[in-house]
């Protein structure tokens, strides 16, 4: 009968908690940043808040450069 390998299954729940660690590191700096990774970016005409500066924009779409221009 094959004997468990404990040094396998130790290192396996240590990277399992290395990886849980890391995510919520990641969570707490969006946080203090004020930005939320699963948020949705603003569509056109709403208020967006600039994480860096905490201003509040509103979102404009972007024209497309003139034919002419191009020519």
């Amino acid at each position: 009968m094959a004997s468990p390998n404990f040094k396998y299954a130790k290192r396996q729940k240590e990277i399992a908690k290395q990886q849980k660690n890391e995510e919520k590191r990641l969570r707490k700096l969006e946080k203090r940043n004020g930005t939320d990774p699963d948020a949705e970016p603003a569509s056109e005409g709403e208020i967006a808040i600039d994480a860096e500066t905490g201003l509040e924009e509103e979102v404009v779409a972007e024209a497309e450069p003139n034919q002419e221009e191009k020519l």
